[in-house]
């Protein structure tokens, strides 16, 4: 697909599946086969936040996310810890440097040898632009199993700042779709409850706007926060806003 005709289709998506769909397939023809997208808004000085708070997306085995993600081998992937203090995109050729001058710890090389595994060994990672301390996202472009890094830094010597321009494209446009963690989603009732007290409406003026009894009302915003796992309403309403759950037309 031609980077005019690409860019059209992501700014035509209604939702993160079309939209990460279209992604991989480009990806795919730069030789970029096995992707993980990951943002968080609640990154510290010492912390990125809840994983279940983290927008993931992936085209990678159920195999390689259970090693990589949900057993937590990637707050010690060498190329995250890049991507965490730089800009840009970074060749993963980075990592034998830093295996080479003695800068990878232990924990460090076991991501390693479980990404020599895993067949994961070529690509480069973009890091991603934030106009604030607390939100940081990267993108991994793996390459396909057959490549070499050498391959890839010819791919890239061609083809890199096109791809560069795609993903922060992409990027900003997830920014900008509705994003629900497992288990996190809320239902029409607790969207429009939060969206009211959001707007400035007491709980009275909630009921009687939505048809309910104050107690009622009181039931969805409670069960919004247990959803958002947050302990007030505010809280509920900040994060809803930021995951675009919020004031958001139904598709």
């Amino acid at each position: 697909m031609k980077l005019s005709e690409y860019l059209h289709v992501v700014c035509g998506a209604r939702s993160l599946e079309e939209l990460w769909h279209a992604h991989v397939a480009q990806m795919a023809e730069f030789e970029f086969d096995r992707l993980i997208y990951g943002y968080t808004r609640y990154k510290t000085e010492t912390s990125l936040g809840d994983p279940d708070d983290f927008v993931i997306l992936s085209n990678h085995s159920s195999e390689y996310l259970n090693g990589f993600l949900h057993k937590g081998l990637y707050s010690s992937a060498p190329m995250l810890r890049w991507a965490l203090e730089n800009e840009g995109a970074g060749s993963w050729r980075l990592i034998q440097k830093m295996f080479e001058d003695g800068k990878l710890g232990p924990e460090s090389e076991r991501v390693v040898e479980f990404n020599k595994k895993m067949n994961m060994q070529a690509g480069y990672t973009v890091s991603f632009y934030s106009t604030s301390a607390r939100f940081k996202g990267a993108i991994s472009l793996g390459a396909r199993c057959d490549l070499s890094q050498d391959d890839v830094e010819a791919i890239w010597q061609d083809h890199g700042e096109e791809i560069v321009l795609m993903n922060n494209v992409v990027h900003l446009k997830i920014l900008t779709l509705p994003y629900a963690p497992p288990n996190r989603g809320l239902t029409k009732r607790q969207k429009e409850a939060l969206q009211w007290v959001g707007d400035g409406k007491t709980t009275q003026d909630i009921a009687l706007l939505m048809g309910l009894t104050p107690a009622t009302v009181e039931k969805h915003l409670r069960l919004a926060r247990d959803a958002l796992a947050v302990e007030t309403t505010a809280q509920a309403v900040l994060k809803a806003a930021l995951q675009n759950q919020m004031y958001v037309m139904e598709t």
